[in-house]
């Protein structure tokens, strides 16, 4: 068939059925994309950080869900508490630094006290209020200290150390309802003993955040992946199985990775994880757009930001056991970097990818149909991770993948 005209280019496939493909829209609406803020990020389950970067009392963290300013602190009572990030008095952001500790007095603040510099508002680590400068003389009895705390969020430790925090005070499902089945293939390897993070970078890429999540739900694209088709490719490879749960979230099976197969790289086996066996790989890709990695030696988790329908924030982290020697703490970072360097998944041929989607989808782009419709017996060159990641972003948002300006409809393909 000779190229297409720009009718037969803008036609849905005829051999696919909805379901199989998706409109472009849903990755460059502007209007569609802050409808995600308010229907997705703002009512799950997000992992925010990892308890090892809260050592110690009164160490925090500051980030943002669906662009509210959030703040993670651990009290004196070593529990790891999440509020919003603003000041009950005239809504100034408290904490600007990325982390650090509170035990400190700062220029414009108190030692063990989250301080407003605007007008010196202290809260101690569980949210009270428990300063107001000039309080008598500006509120008289009008307005107290003790009705004036911050806004607690609802927050977990679990799954490996992680700190989940959900916007939502309405959460219907607990953090184990919502993502702990998805979890269950690598449980006892993450939980067996404390972890810590070893390794820590961001990104802003230009793309979609679901872009970048769907790069992580699909191997199809690892033919552009060397590393990976020299120490991957065989029969067990190819039979690992995409296995979709609830809530849209997704794992993927073992095999043994061949590392020794790569010139200059060498077999993993003397360093795993607690009951995993040698240099083996498991992936959860974790709706709405989170990656959790463990291949043999590392964890890796990639946590998605949206920053607008064509950039997203990328925070990178790679993990270890808290009991590593430091022998053992430095073969596992040369394990994680020689996989992951600074830009993914694998190589910076995942950022070439979606940089180029993202630069093929701007905002406000004519629609086309991106294609996921490869079925091969749910193993990982199937495109099912996708279209069950799809068919949940549908229902959360109640418009079709396939057609985002109608009502969300379950799949075609699921009812046959």
């Amino acid at each position: 068939m000779p190229a297409r005209n720009h009718k037969q280019w803008m036609a849905d496939p005829q051999q696919l059925k909805r379901g199989e493909w998706v409109d472009s829209r849903i990755y460059s609406d502007p209007d569609i994309f802050e409808e995600e803020l308010e229907k997705i990020f703002k009512k799950v389950w997000i992992p925010v950080c990892h308890e090892s970067e809260l050592p110690e009392p009164y160490d925090f963290r500051t980030t943002t869900i669906a662009r509210e300013p959030i703040v993670v602190c651990r009290g004196p009572d070593n529990q790891i508490r999440a509020f919003l990030n603003v000041c009950s008095h005239r809504g100034m952001m408290i904490e600007r630094r990325p982390s650090g500790s509170f035990l400190e007095g700062q220029p414009s603040g108190n030692p063990k006290r989250m301080t407003c510099m605007f007008h010196a508002w202290q809260y101690d680590m569980k949210g009270n209020c428990v300063y107001i400068a000039r309080e008598k003389e500006g509120y008289q009895d009008r307005l107290c200290k003790e009705e004036m705390g911050l806004r607690r969020l609802r927050c977990e430790v679990k799954l490996g150390g992680f700190v989940w925090v959900t916007l939502n005070d309405q959460v219907e499902l607990s953090l184990e309802e919502w993502a702990g089945e998805a979890f269950a293939c690598i449980r006892e390897n993450i939980d067996a003993e404390p972890l810590e993070v070893f390794h820590y970078h961001k990104s802003i890429i230009n793309t979609n955040y679901k872009l970048w999540h769907d790069t992580n739900s699909e191997f199809y694209h690892d033919f552009m992946h060397y590393h990976n088709r020299i120490t991957g490719f065989n029969d067990a490879y190819f039979a690992r199985k995409n296995t979709g749960f609830k809530h849209g979230h997704v794992n993927v099976g073992s095999f043994e990775v061949k590392y020794e197969e790569y010139e200059g790289f060498e077999s993993r086996a003397e360093l795993s994880f607690p009951k995993l066996p040698p240099n083996q790989f498991y992936m959860i890709d974790l709706f709405p757009g989170m990656n959790f990695n463990l291949r043999g030696s590392a964890f890796r988790s990639d946590i998605v930001t949206p920053l607008g329908p064509d950039k997203v924030m990328i925070e990178f982290r790679g993990l270890g056991l808290k009991s590593d020697t430091p022998e053992e703490r430095q073969t596992r970072i040369d394990h994680h970097n020689t996989i992951w360097g600074p830009f993914g998944r694998n190589l910076h041929e995942d950022l070439i990818g979606v940089a180029g989607q993202g630069s093929a989808m701007l905002p406000h782009s004519e629609p086309r149909r991106i294609l996921h419709g490869r079925h091969e017996n749910e193993t990982v060159h199937d495109e099912n991770g996708m279209r069950h990641y799809y068919d949940e972003w549908g229902k959360w948002m109640n418009r079709l993948p396939s057609n985002p300006e109608q009502e969300y409809r379950a799949p075609a393909v699921a009812a046959e």
